[in-house]
Formats: structure tokens, C-alpha cells, sequence
């Protein structure tokens, strides 16, 4: 064995390289496994004496991607770092001894010789699940951040920050949008007579009726209550006036069932399309003036509010 392969020519190299937490081997240049320390043991499960002297290649650890496919081949990074010379740093997946699927992070180093040739590659690995746990973490927790737990749709904070890109937009690009906001009729005396069960039972199937009837490109989010708030892509106030429609007739062909009890539902809608000059509290209050009205007119009705 080389010396510039063996890690471990001296007792300080043996301590330190045997200890790290990391996985540590060593390849020559015909990818023949020179070295394998205890990390590398801990993390695969396979001892020193089932490594050294296979090579890479011959697929003991059987690196795959996240699509799952094999690594070992056509795209082994060590490999490539040692024919270009190039560190690497990638997310793959090996194969414990015991059979299943360990997530790690893996880099790549070329061993050079005192002339500069490279002589074979240095692979160091860690176990990736602590971080792909918390990166899951962090993702569900930005999901819980933004969304209604109850319903699954957005809630007000998401919908605030599209409000806000919709209006720059407008000014910018004049790209014409509207505000719908649906509040469910008679919300409180199915609460007051059903109870809460059945009143969150209301809440998610409207929510799902109003998920399938906005468009592609709408943002529906729960306002909160019993409200819902949609922002329309809407150049006229036709476009604006059809969506809303198309959400009071949908709903109204709804029906909420749980426990034998069924019930019919309707919404009242109010709505108005934006102005250059609007905020966000501006165009909320014109929306909300048509809605109290549409509530006022009897219910199950829209009531669409024209910029002053």
C-alpha cells in the first residue's frame, strides 16, 4: 500500500482519522478501497474487513441518486474528482449493510502524489438524516406558517403577501385583477343548532367546493370565520362577475353531510376590482362594503362594488 494512500502511516493520523464521526476511505487509482475508518463503519455497517481491497465499483455500498439511480458506474463523483482533479460535494444515498436506504451527504478530494498526479481519491461521508429531518421540519413548519390547519387552504398571512404582489404587479404591468370575498350564510345558527362538528364539516366542504371552482392562477385563501377571500385575475369587471357567480353556484349545489345530518349551503359574495391606487386595506374595505350588502339584500347573493 502507498503511503500516501495509508492514513494511518503514524499513530497521530490513526487517532485522528479513526475517531472522526464522518465516514473516511481511501481509492487508488484503479478505485480499489485502500482505507475504510470507523465512521465509515458506523454509518454503512460494514467493517473494514468487508471493504478493503474491493473496489468501489463493485457496488458494495450501491450509491444511488434521489431518483434512484445507480451512481456506481456512469456518475460516481469520487471518479470524477479523480480523473479532473475537481473536489465534489453531493446528497446521495448507500446501502446499509442491513439492507435499507441511508441518506448522506458525501464529498470528494483528489490524492496527489509529490509530482502533482493524481494517485487516487479521498471520499469523506456523513449521515444526511439529521439534516433532511430538520430541512422537513422547516418545510412543514413554513407549510403550518401559511395555511388554514382546519381547511388546508392558505391562510390570511399567505394571502396578505399575494395581495401585495398582485397590486405591484398592477401598477407595474397593469395587470387587472379583482377581490371576492365569500362569507357562508346562516354560518352561526348551524354552529348554534348542529354544533361545532358539523360547523367545521361546513367550513372544509365549502372550502373544497371553492378550491374546485376557482381557476388557475386565483388565489383562494380562508380570511377567517367563516369568510373565504379570492383574488380574480380579472382585465374586466365581466371576468370578475363570472367568477363570482361561478363560486355562489357551486357551493350553492353543495351539500354538507356527516352522521346522517345533511344540509344545504350558500354563500353571499361580495367583491370589487382593483386600482392603481388601491392598498390593501382600500380594496378590503370596498369588498367588504359589497358583501355587508349582499348580507343586507337576503343573503345567497353578490354584490359587486365599483372603484370611486
Amino acid at each position: 500500500m502507498s503511503d500516501i494512500l495509508d492514513p494511518t502511516d503514524n499513530e497521530l493520523h490513526k487517532t485522528i482519522v479513526e475517531n472522526l464521526a464522518d465516514g473516511v476511505y481511501l481509492v487508488d487509482r484503479d478505485r480499489q478501497i485502500t482505507y475504510w475508518n470507523r465512521g465509515a463503519e458506523r454509518i454503512s455497517g460494514y467493517g473494514s474487513g468487508k471493504v478493503v481491497g474491493r473496489r468501489c465499483f463493485d457496488n458494495i455500498l450501491g450509491h444511488v441518486d434521489a431518483a434512484g439511480n445507480s451512481l456506481c458506474h456512469s456518475a460516481c463523483p469520487l471518479a470524477q474528482t479523480m480523473s479532473d482533479g475537481d473536489p465534489r460535494e453531493v446528497s446521495i444515498w448507500l446501502q446499509h449493510a442491513d439492507g435499507h436506504r441511508k441518506p448522506v451527504r458525501v464529498r470528494t478530494a483528489p490524492v496527489r502524489d509529490a509530482w502533482g498526479q493524481i494517485i487516487g481519491g479521498v471520499e469523506t461521508f456523513s449521515d444526511d438524516s439529521a439534516f433532511l429531518q430538520a430541512q422537513e421540519d422547516a418545510a412543514r413548519a413554513r407549510h403550518d406558517a401559511l395555511t388554514d390547519e382546519l381547511t388546508g387552504l392558505p391562510n390570511r398571512r399567505l394571502f396578505d403577501a399575494a395581495l401585495a404582489g398582485r397590486l405591484e404587479n398592477l401598477v407595474r404591468y397593469g395587470w387587472g385583477f379583482g377581490l371576492l370575498i365569500a362569507d357562508i350564510d346562516h354560518f352561526k345558527a348551524v354552529n348554534d343548532t348542529l354544533g361545532h362538528v358539523f360547523g367545521d364539516a361546513v367550513l372544509t366542504g365549502v372550502a373544497a367546493t371553492l378550491r374546485g371552482a376557482v381557476r388557475a392562477g386565483d388565489v383562494l385563501a380562508r380570511w377567517g370565520g367563516d369568510e373565504f377571500a379570492v383574488l380574480v385575475e380579472a382585465p374586466n369587471g365581466a371576468d370578475l362577475l363570472d367568477a363570482a357567480q361561478r363560486l355562489c353556484a357551486l357551493v350553492g349545489q353543495s351539500e354538507v353531510r356527516l352522521a346522517g345530518t345533511s344540509r344545504s349551503v350558500r354563500v353571499s359574495v361580495g367583491g370589487t376590482r382593483a386600482q392603481s391606487d388601491d392598498s390593501a386595506e382600500t380594496i378590503f374595505a370596498r369588498a367588504d362594503g359589497a358583501l355587508y350588502h349582499a348580507k343586507q339584500s337576503g343573503r345567497n347573493r353578490i354584490e359587486i362594488a365599483e372603484p370611486v
